[in-house]
């Protein structure tokens, strides 16, 4: 019963490492391209911040697995979950794209008029 326990535990402080980790990920794309709207030069931005997202996932990932297959899995469920939860936060993707593709085709319409 306590080997279920300390197993039981290390997995839910690798669900919560992976939530942290994807919070970092995911914050940090969304602070990146909320920037980029306005830097000079977004392609700078954008690639530094993807190499410095990456290189702390993956970093996490290593830490938190320690060569176990059950908390690397662990800890991507938390990612993913992480994931969810600043889209949530952040607003969903498909209503800024309805938004901007309503834009596009009311100046599509505008340039037709005579």
């Amino acid at each position: 019963m306590n080997h279920m326990t300390a197993e039981l535990t290390t997995w839910s402080w690798s669900l919560a490492a992976g939530c942290a980790i994807g919070a970092v990920f995911f914050g940090g794309l969304w602070w990146t391209v909320r920037l980029c709207v306005t830097a000079r030069q977004p392609a700078l931005w954008i690639i530094g911040s993807f190499l410095l997202r990456m290189g702390i996932a993956l970093s996490g990932f290593y830490v938190v697995a320690s060569g176990d297959w059950t908390r690397l899995l662990a800890c991507l469920c938390g990612f993913m979950l992480a994931r969810l939860v600043v889209t949530r936060l952040t607003g969903q993707p498909s209503s800024a794209l309805s938004a901007v593709n309503r834009q596009a085709g009311a100046a599509r319409e505008a340039s037709n008029a005579p």
